[in-house]
C-alpha cells in the first residue's frame, strides 16, 4: 500500500512536470508555436500563457499581403508589432507565432525568424529576434504551385516587458488574413488588427542656427537686395518720368523751360 502511494505521487509529480514544461516551452524567448489550448495552434488560439485575452491596445501589423496570389510566387512580407512596454534591447521585447493553410513560410536571410519545429507553415521568432527594437520581422511567403483556393494567414504577436515571467505587464493580440488566388498585378496591401491608435514618431527639430547656413544664407539676402534694387530703379524712373518732362512742372530748369518756350514758337536752336 505504501508503494502504491509513492508511485502514485511520482506519476502525479511527474504529469505536473510535463504541464509546466508545455506550458513555458510555448511562450520562450527562442521561440513560440504548437499547440497550446485544446487542439488549436498558438497561432490561432493566442499566446494564453502571458494573458487570457486579447488586448487591443496592441496592434498587429501585416504588410506586403497581396491582392490575390500567382502560383508558385514568392511575396517578401513584413510582421510588425506595436504598444505594450518599452522595447529595451537588453531584454527580450517580443514574440509572434504564425501559419498559414497553404503555400510555405521561410525566413529567408533574416536570422530573427525561422520555421516552428520545421514545419514549413508555422513560423516564429529566434532567440535574436525576440530581442529587436522595432518588433518587426520580416520574411517570405511562397504561394502554392497548385490550386489551393483562398490561403489564411493566421498570426498571433505578444509585447513583453523582458522580465521573463508573464504578467499584467505583457500584452498581446492575433490577426487573421485570407488571399484568394487569381491575377496578380504586383500590388500589396497592409492589414492589422487592434484599435489603430498608433502614436506617430515625435517631429524632428527644424531650428537651424544663422551662422550655420553658410551660401544658402548669401544666397537669401543677396536675393533680398537684388529686388531691392529693382524696386528702387522703378520708383525712380516713375519720378524721372514724372517730373523730368512736365511742362508745368515749377521747378524745372531754365534750360528746359527755354526749350519748350522756342518748341512752341516753331524756332529752331
Amino acid at each position: 500500500m505504501h508503494w502504491d502511494r509513492l508511485r502514485l505521487r511520482r506519476i502525479a509529480a511527474s504529469a505536473l512536470m510535463c504541464i509546466a514544461l508545455i506550458g513555458s516551452a510555448s511562450a520562450l524567448p527562442s521561440g513560440i508555436g504548437g499547440q497550446q489550448v485544446g487542439d488549436d495552434d498558438v497561432a490561432i488560439a493566442g499566446c494564453t500563457c502571458h494573458a487570457e485575452d486579447p488586448d487591443n491596445s496592441i496592434t498587429v501589423i501585416l504588410d506586403g499581403l497581396p491582392y490575390h496570389y500567382e502560383l508558385g510566387k514568392s511575396y517578401p512580407l513584413l510582421l510588425q508589432i506595436i504598444g505594450g512596454p518599452d522595447a529595451d534591447t537588453s531584454s527580450y521585447t517580443g514574440g509572434f507565432a504564425m501559419r498559414v493553410n497553404g503555400g510555405l513560410l521561410s525566413p529567408g536571410d533574416s536570422i530573427h525568424v525561422q520555421n516552428w519545429d520545421d514545419d514549413n507553415m508555422a513560423l516564429t521568432h529566434t532567440e535574436q529576434g525576440s530581442k529587436v527594437t522595432e518588433r518587426s520581422w520580416n520574411f517570405e511567403w511562397t504561394a502554392p504551385t497548385e490550386e489551393a483556393g483562398t490561403i489564411t494567414f493566421w498570426v498571433v504577436g505578444n509585447s513583453v516587458n523582458g522580465d521573463g515571467a508573464p504578467s499584467e505587464l505583457d500584452r498581446w493580440n492575433r490577426l487573421s488574413a485570407s488571399v484568394g488566388e487569381g491575377s496578380d498585378n504586383g500590388k500589396t496591401r497592409t492589414v492589422f488588427s487592434g484599435n489603430g491608435q498608433i502614436e506617430p514618431p515625435a517631429p524632428t527639430e527644424q531650428h537651424v542656427d544663422l551662422h550655420e547656413m553658410g551660401a544658402k544664407l548669401r544666397a537669401h539676402w543677396l536675393g533680398l537686395l537684388g529686388f531691392g534694387a529693382v524696386i528702387i530703379v522703378i520708383v525712380f524712373c516713375g519720378f524721372f518720368l514724372r517730373y523730368g518732362f512736365s511742362r508745368h512742372y515749377k521747378g524745372r530748369s531754365n534750360l528746359l523751360r527755354l526749350r519748350i518756350k522756342h518748341l512752341r514758337r516753331g524756332d529752331q536752336l
